[in-house]
């Protein structure tokens, strides 16, 4: 058993000659940090827990595997902008898999849109697509149409630009 930079894991007591390594499997997933007293289950009333997971911190029930309930720590932020494909959720902030923020309709798996850009209010003055975004670009922040198709950068009143 050796560590490293990464932890612990297990190499060939022949080293340099054998390079062999594996890695140990670490603590269950899912640790917990704190429990949350005062703070019953909403399934089985037992106490919730802080835990540590592999997608970072989450509120679960003490009594896992047995109950199963869990809640996220970081809600989504919702906007007042509803969704211009569906018209009928609103777009959230979410974070990919890679810790990119995009904003997407909160009605997912049914509405798919989704943009890589902050969303504003407004119409695109070509297209009259109902949604704007806010890019950053060498000559500042700068307003464009949402949709795919147009993509043009919209004026706004104190900019003179075409």
């Amino acid at each position: 058993m050796r560590s490293g930079k990464h932890g612990a894991f297990l190499g060939c007591a022949d080293y340099p000659q054998c390079d062999y390594i594996r890695p140990l499997k670490p603590q269950a997933d899912g640790h917990v940090v704190k429990v949350l007293e005062g703070q019953p289950c909403p399934l089985c009333q037992a106490d919730l827990v802080l835990r540590q997971g592999r997608f970072g911190m989450f509120i679960g029930c003490s009594q896992y595997p047995v109950c199963e309930h869990t809640e996220a720590i970081d809600r989504p932020d919702a906007t007042a902008i509803a969704c211009p494909q569906c018209h009928e959720g609103r777009l959230v902030a979410r974070r990919s898999r890679y810790g990119k923020t995009f904003h997407a309709c909160d009605r997912y798996p049914e509405c798919q849109f989704a943009v890589n850009f902050t969303p504003v209010a407004g119409e695109c003055a070509w297209c009259h697509f109902p949604l704007l975004i806010e890019k950053k670009t060498a000559q500042g922040l700068r307003r464009f149409c949402a949709s795919k198709a147009c993509g043009k950068p919209v004026t706004t009143g104190h900019e003179e630009r075409e």
